[in-house]
């Protein structure tokens, strides 16, 4: 990336119903963010599985280093409890986060992410259209590296590990 981009220093809801600083709250080294939502067909839990596989390929000291934020973006469906049960298929030390769709999408055009609101279904529901990439950030609150949805899983693993040892 030539411009790196900078964490917002938002404050959004987790899954507990606790506030969450997306500067204060995130003490590791390392935050991952993925905007997605619970009932995306296809590419969100491509990516989420993605990204624990990654993950579990770590050694445990490395993996320890790292906080992954998924940030939903249809939060009228996507409660808190709705939320961790879905993360909890994943990985349970992820963090989700919810809040209102203008602070969800506030924090995405921050970062890079597109987050362009509901399309209608024949079905009589709805997608949500979103970026698909992974930002990573260091310990300076700045993103330098992000991954689309298509990153090979060794791939992931091994950057996450060089963001990880650049961060120390």
């Amino acid at each position: 990336m030539d411009q790196p981009y900078s964490m917002p220093a938002t404050t959004l809801t987790d899954t507990g119903g606790n506030p969450f600083n997306l500067v204060t709250s995130t003490k590791k080294p390392v935050t991952l963010v993925f905007f997605g939502y619970t009932n995306c067909p296809d590419v969100c839990p491509t990516v989420m599985a993605d990204v624990a596989s990654a993950l579990t390929k770590l050694d445990q000291p490395v993996r320890d280093q790292i906080q992954m934020l998924f940030i939903t973006t249809d939060p009228s469906r996507d409660t808190g409890p709705v939320i961790r049960k879905y993360l909890d298929r994943f990985d349970p030390s992820f963090t989700g986060l919810t809040g209102s769709l203008a602070s969800i999408k506030d924090v995405a055009k921050a970062v890079g992410v597109p987050v362009e609101g509901m399309q209608k279904l024949p079905s009589g529901g709805y997608e949500v259209g979103h970026g698909a990439q992974v930002i990573g950030f260091g310990k300076n609150d700045k993103a330098n590296v992000l991954w689309l949805s298509d990153a090979a899983i060794g791939d992931l693993s091994h950057d996450f590990g060089k963001l990880v040892a650049d961060n120390q």
